[in-house]
């Protein structure tokens, strides 16, 4: 027998810190792991000669193998050279192989040990394994380059089997590989029942599986909400005039389905049929770039782990197109599938739409870079036609980046700037039996607490825990939550006006807020380029900037006119203020206060307005 393997995976461990023994034992077992991955991954894998079945977590391909295996002789005596000849079957639609396992073995005992050894005519491709007891008893490859034909040399043994028979399994890519792909029967000379020689040099005829065609126009927009059911993202976008427009159309015919998907994209494309928001049970349909072509397979997702390719075919009618970093794909698809094949979801029935997208290496996609766009409703695939709208970001996310907007550019904001700028303006002025200011100041930062509470919990609400891709957001996040906890701690244990201790109070409370402050606005920057909430950029990040400069530059000029700089152009220190009752500074006072309305006022408009242009965008992300 021939058999055939490519390249396994290479492996990756986490784990989390460890004391002493346990720590070693991890690294000795990651050493290990890590060694039979690359080990794999550089063809030496003796350790499969037995089932030749690859590791790679993925069921063989259920379609006809596109290589073939030759012979130069149909029969043999000990000691006699055979050359055996891997090669890619003209016009099967596939360009090339990137590793494998090459064995030959007793046709009549094919699970028993390899029969004979080969020798090199490939030296920089090949490399020979020891198999059994025999060295050199399978060829291999010695890297995951491309390939389009491997040949190797094999020598019958002295004491040769009646008959011998060459398989291969074939791994195209990680996912996509064909396990004992049967070979040629070659036979000793003189034994019973071998049939005359042939003089034509042997071979198998391997299936050829029918090419994917190739789309000759792009898609169209054209008849979305009437002849056919459309999710565009931007909405109304057309694929045929705009390369940026991510677009899913379906057609419903007489037992079947057509499906276009559209977008660009480095590496895949892909769409999902899921009962509700969440990634996780999911019907799924890629489009995954390989080289100059496109490959279309029909997947299934558990849970948040990668799509498992389906081992059945369920697809028809396929084609694609590449185009400018767009990539284009159709098929068909059954309405009803056979109970059986329980992956697949009915198309009669009622689904949330995904669409996503990201890189690729080697058939393998990676975790989608962007947020996928998910449609507002359910709808039924065999349904009335739609002109379906969709959102990248969960309901749940746009509440908390809203509320922390709220919290940290709007509420918190103001309620400093009451307290540090507006004692003086109601001196007389009470609510509630409190003075105005401090009872304004304090409802605003209680306001901004309860904000930053219900917004902190809503993502941990949304992921079910802690999000391991959002990089230092997260972490900023809760220190700003803990400094939000502290402040009012510290305002309920502050000690009286008159206290010799006041002073230390008013610097922790004044220091704390502004670390919490400052924290606060780098995690929003941070968080409108998180993937669950996107904002499209880089205006976005503009205004938010504007937003916060504003509220800058709105303090420092009060700061400046409490200082008397801007009214007076001199220092007129809160002492000197108490002993001048004139009527000249009563005047000079109102003036002043009247001057603080204004600019407070004006900086509620501007930050209103700030805040009116980013809620928008979050709503409509």
């Amino acid at each position: 027998m021939l058999y055939v393997q490519v390249e396994l995976r290479q492996g990756r461990v986490e784990w989390d810190k460890m004391p002493g023994p346990h720590l070693l034992l991890v690294v000795v077992v990651a050493v290990c792991l890590i060694n039979t991955a690359f080990g794999f991954a550089n063809g030496k894998v003796s350790l499969a000669c037995g089932d030749m079945m690859p590791q790679h977590g993925h069921d063989s391909s259920s379609k006809p193998a596109p290589y073939n295996i030759t012979l130069d002789k149909p029969t043999f005596s000990p000691g006699d050279h055979i050359t055996v000849t891997l090669l890619v079957v003209p016009m099967s639609g596939s360009t090339s192989f990137k590793g494998f396992l090459i064995e030959a073995r007793d046709a009549e005992n094919p699970d028993g040990p390899a029969v004979g050894s080969f020798s090199l005519l490939n030296p920089s491709e090949s490399q020979l394994l020891h198999c059994g007891h025999t060295q050199g008893s399978a060829v291999s490859h010695t890297s995951k380059s491309k390939k389009t034909e491997i040949q190797a040399l094999w020598e019958a043994p002295k004491n040769p089997p009646a008959s011998v028979q060459f398989m291969a399994t074939v791994v195209q890519k990680y996912k996509v590989y064909w396990v004992q792909i049967p070979g040629p029967v070659v036979f000793l000379n003189g034994a019973t029942g071998v049939p005359p020689p042939n003089p034509t040099p042997t071979s198998t005829t391997a299936a050829v599986t029918t090419p994917l065609s190739v789309l000759t126009r792009p898609f169209s927009s054209e008849g979305c909400g009437r002849s056919k059911s459309c999710l565009r993202d931007p909405v109304g976008c057309d694929p045929d005039r705009d390369p940026l427009c991510f677009f899913l159309s379906f057609t419903p015919e007489e037992r079947t389905v057509l499906f276009e998907l559209s977008g660009p994209a480095d590496g895949y494309l892909s769409f999902a049929l899921s009962l509700d928001k969440y990634m996780g049970n999911d019907d799924v349909y890629l489009c995954v770039r390989d080289g100059d072509s496109v490959d279309i397979n029909a997947a299934y997702v558990s849970g948040r782990t990668h799509p498992e390719l389906a081992s059945e075919n369920v697809l028809s009618d396929t084609a694609w197109q590449l185009a400018d970093g767009v990539i284009q794909c159709r098929f068909r698809r059954d309405i009803l599938l056979p109970r059986q094949i329980a992956s697949r979801f009915s198309l009669d029935q009622s689904y949330f739409l995904f669409i996503a997208h990201g890189r690729a290496g080697d058939g393998v996609i990676h975790r989608h870079d962007h947020q996928p766009l998910i449609s507002t409703h359910q709808t039924v695939i065999t349904g009335p036609p739609e002109d379906l709208a969709g959102s990248r970001s969960p309901l749940l996310i746009k509440f908390h980046g809203v509320f922390m907007l709220v919290a940290w550019m709007t509420t918190v904001t103001t309620g400093v700037i009451i307290a540090r700028y507006f004692k003086h303006d109601w001196p007389e002025t009470t609510l509630f039996g409190r003075r105005l200011w401090f009872q304004v100041h304090r409802a605003l930062m209680i306001l901004t607490v309860l904000l930053t509470c219900v917004g902190f919990s809503l993502p941990f609400i949304y992921r079910g825990g802690w999000s391991r891709h959002a990089g230092s957001h997260p972490y900023l996040g809760c220190t700003v939550m803990a400094l939000s906890f502290i402040q009012p701690i510290m305002a309920l244990l502050r000690p009286a006006t008159d206290s010799s201790r006041r002073y230390i109070f008013n610097w922790m409370h004044l220091g704390t807020g502004t670390i919490a402050r400052i924290l606060a606005v780098v995690a929003i920057f941070l968080g409108i380029q998180q993937q669950a909430l996107l904002l499209p950029g880089p205006w976005s990040t503009g205004v938010l900037a504007g937003c916060v400069v504003w509220g800058v530059l709105v303090e420092l000029l009060l700061e400046f006119h409490s200082k008397a700089v801007i009214v007076t152009g001199r220092t007129l220190a809160e002492d000197e203020e108490k002993i001048l009752g004139t009527h000249s500074d009563n005047e000079r006072q109102r003036k002043v206060s009247r001057f603080r309305k204004i600019v407070f006022a004006v900086f509620l408009l501007g930050n209103v307005g700030f805040l009116s242009v980013l809620i928008n965008t979050i709503r409509n992300v």
